[in-house]
C-alpha cells in the first residue's frame, strides 16, 4: 500500500457518501428507516467494489481500514476524560458492571450454544460435520472476517478444510443480520418508547429526517482555541487525536512483543488518551483548556463514518454450496439466539439505556464493532447512554474469555474435548448471570418504559 492508494480509496469512499448523502436527503424510504448516509455508501461500495460488480478501483487494503479507524474513534472518546461524579459514583459502578456482564454473557453464550447445537442437532442431520463446526458461528458473528480467518486456519492445520470459507460466509451472513435485523428492531423501539434520544419518526424534525439543517437552525460545531497564525485549530485538535491513537499501537505492539499478551488496540489508545486528559491539567498552564470538546466530538463521528463505509465495502461474499444446509441451519440458530439476547437479557442486564446499550452489543455480537457502531449511531449519536465510554473500559475483560475461545477452542473440540469446551462457557455464562443478580444488576422486573436514560443525573 502506498500514499496514493490510500487517496485513491479515501477518494472513492468520499464520492460514495457525498451521493449517499444526496440520496438520504431525497428519497423517503431512507428517511422512514433511519439510514445513514455512511451505512447507504458502504453498500453502494461494497455492489461497486471488488466484493460484486469491481467497477471502481479500490486497492486490496479496504478490509483493514475500520480497524485502525477504531482506535482514532475510541482516543476521541478518551480525551474528553472520564470522571465519577461524586453523588454518581455507585450508578456508575452499577451501569458499567451490569453492563460487563451482558457484554461477557453474551460472548459466552454465542460460543457455547451453537457449538451444543450443532453436536446435538446439525450432527443428525449431516453426519460428516464435525464437532468444531458450531464454533465457526461465534468466529464470524462475534469475532467478525478477521477472526473467521484466525479460526479457520487454525481449524484447516487440524484437518478441517473449508473452514475458513465457511467462517466467513458466517461473518458476511452476521453483518447482515446485525445490519438489517438492527434496523428493524430500532423503528420498533422507537415505536414502544424504548429509545431516549431518538423518538418515533413522526416526532422528529425535517431537519433530522432529512439530514440537512436550516440555516436558522444552524448551530456552531466548535470554537477557536488556537490562533491560526501560529497553528491551525483543526490540525491542533487532529494531532491531538492522532497521538494517542499511534502511542496505543506502539504501546500495544510492545506489550505482545514482551509479554505475548494480546489486547484490543483501541482500548491500550483510549487508556492514553485518558492519561493524557489527567495530566494536561486545566490550570493557567494547562494544555486541556485549549481543547474543544465539540471539536473532538466531531472528529471522532467523522471518523465513524469512514470506519461504517470501509467496514461494509470491504465484506467478502463467498458461496459455500456444499455446505449449504449445515450452514444454513447454524445461522438460524445464531439468529435466534441474538434476538434473544436482544430482547430478553438486554433488559434484565442493562437498566439506564437499555436499549441503546442492548442493540450496541447486538451489532457488535453479529457484525463486529462497526456494524455495532453503526446501530448506536442511528439512535445515539452522542454517546449520551455512555456505551462507547464503557465499552472501552470494560473491554479487557472479554479479551482472555475470547482469545481462549479462537486459540484452544478448536484444538479441544476436534480432539475429543467438546464437552470441556462447552463447560467452560457454561460455567462462566451461568456465573455472569449469578453475579448481576448478586450485586442486584438484575432489572427483570422494571418496566421497559421505566427505564432512565444513562445521561439522567438521577437515575436510581
Amino acid at each position: 500500500m502506498t500514499f496514493y492508494t490510500l487517496l485513491v480509496d479515501f477518494t472513492l469512499a468520499s464520492i460514495l457518501i457525498f451521493i449517499s448523502m444526496f440520496m438520504r436527503s431525497k428519497i423517503k424510504f431512507f428517511q422512514r428507516n433511519f439510514i445513514p448516509a455512511s451505512l447507504m455508501a458502504g453498500f453502494l461500495g461494497l455492489a461497486l467494489g471488488p466484493g460484486f460488480l469491481n467497477l471502481l478501483p479500490f486497492s486490496g487494503d479496504i478490509g483493514s481500514y475500520a480497524g485502525v479507524i477504531i482506535i482514532f474513534v475510541f482516543a476521541s472518546v478518551g480525551i474528553n476524560g472520564f470522571s465519577f461524579s461524586p453523588g454518581n459514583m455507585k450508578k456508575d459502578l452499577n451501569r458499567m458492571g451490569a453492563y460487563a456482564s451482558y457484554k461477557i454473557l453474551i460472548m459466552s453464550v454465542l460460543i457455547f450454544v451453537p457449538v451444543v447445537f450443532s453436536i446435538i442437532v446439525i450432527s443428525k442431520w449431516v453426519p460428516d460435520i464435525n464437532y468444531g463446526f458450531g464454533l465457526l458461528l461465534a468466529a464470524g458473528f462475534y469475532g467478525g472476517h478477521g477472526t473467521a480467518a484466525a479460526v479457520g486456519s487454525t481449524f484447516e492445520n487440524l484437518g478441517f478444510a473449508a473452514a475458513t470459507d465457511l467462517g466467513m460466509t458466517s461473518a458476511t451472513i452476521g453483518i447482515l443480520t446485525g445490519i438489517f435485523g438492527g434496523l428493524i428492531f430500532i423503528k420498533m423501539a422507537t415505536k414502544k418508547g424504548y429509545t431516549h434520544y431518538v423518538k418515533d419518526f413522526s416526532e422528529i424534525s425535517e431537519d433530522m429526517r432529512t439530514g440537512l439543517i436550516k440555516p436558522a437552525n444552524r448551530v456552531s460545531m466548535g470554537t477557536e482555541t488556537i490562533s491560526p497564525i501560529a497553528l491551525d485549530p483543526l490540525a491542533f485538535h487532529v494531532a491531538l487525536l492522532l497521538i494517542p491513537s499511534g502511542l496505543g499501537y506502539l504501546l500495544n505492539t510492545y506489550i505482545a512483543n514482551t509479554w505475548g499478551l494480546d489486547f484490543p488496540t483501541f482500548t491500550i489508545s483510549f487508556i492514553v488518551a485518558l492519561v493524557m486528559y489527567a495530566t494536561m491539567g486545566r490550570g493557567k498552564t494547562g494544555v486541556y483548556k485549549y481543547v474543544d470538546e465539540n471539536v473532538v466530538n466531531r472528529l471522532g463521528s467523522s471518523a465513524t463514518d469512514y470506519l461504517v463505509f470501509f467496514g461494509i465495502a470491504s465484506i467478502k461474499l463467498p458461496v459455500i454450496i456444499e455446505y449449504a444446509l449445515p450452514l444454513g441451519l447454524l445461522m438460524l440458530s445464531g439468529i435466534i439466539i441474538v434476538v434473544l439476547l436482544l430482547w430478553v437479557v438486554g433488559p434484565a442486564m442493562n437498566y439506564e439505556s437499555w436499549f441503546e446499550r442492548s442493540i450496541f452489543v447486538y451489532g457488535y455480537a453479529t457484525g463486529v464493532f462497526a456494524i455495532g457502531l453503526t446501530l448506536l449511531r442511528v439512535i445515539d449519536p452522542e454517546n449520551k447512554s455512555k456505551t462507547l465510554t464503557d465499552t472501552a473500559i470494560v473491554g479487557p475483560l472479554n479479551t482472555p474469555i475470547e482469545l481462549f475461545a479462537w486459540s484452544a477452542g478448536p484444538a479441544m473440540l476436534l480432539g475429543g474435548q467438546h464437552w470441556s469446551f462447552v463447560g467452560i462457557y457454561a460455567a462462566i455464562s451461568i456465573i455472569c448471570i449469578v453475579i448481576s443478580i448478586k450485586f442486584k444488576w438484575w432489572y427483570w422486573k422494571v418496566p421497559l418504559g421505566d427505564r432512565p436514560d444513562a445521561s439522567a443525573p438521577n437515575s436510581e
